[in-house]
């Protein structure tokens, strides 16, 4: 009988993190197609390489507004620093475009890249913590 329970805990245990991780994956496509050319564009810079970010500013532009006009998952609509979080994402983007646009050292387009990312990851963590 023992046994029995601690068969049927642990499968309760796994089919309750199955659960729970299920709920945590949440689509919202603009946020995926965001962190699509986020990723293409942001890791080459940290290794010195800046041709895929002047070559996709704008397109990161497009991604951060079509994100900002999206509709939110019900899931985080309630979650406090969303928008203004998207608000952010897009004046961020604006400036680095103009950046980009605009011939700007590789250490000034890092720069605004950099803060860009940390605030998509800020996004991420807002999501993530609604989610749980």
């Amino acid at each position: 009988m023992k046994k029995i329970i601690q068969l049927l805990s642990a499968t309760l245990f796994f089919l309750v993190a199955a659960f729970t991780s299920a709920q945590n994956k949440i689509d919202w496509k603009e946020k995926s197609d965001f962190h699509a050319v986020m990723s293409q564009t942001f890791h080459p810079v940290e290794e010195g390489n800046f041709a895929p970010i002047k070559a996709r500013s704008q397109e990161l532009l497009d991604k951060a507004k079509a994100w900002k006009s999206s509709a939110i998952p019900a899931d985080f609509k309630q979650v406090k620093g969303i928008k203004t979080s998207l608000k952010q994402l897009v004046s961020g983007a604006k400036l680095l475009n103009k950046q980009v646009k605009g011939n700007a050292p590789d250490e000034i387009i890092k720069k605004e890249l950099t803060a860009l990312h940390d605030v998509f990851h800020n996004i991420v963590g807002l999501c993530k913590a609604e989610a749980h």
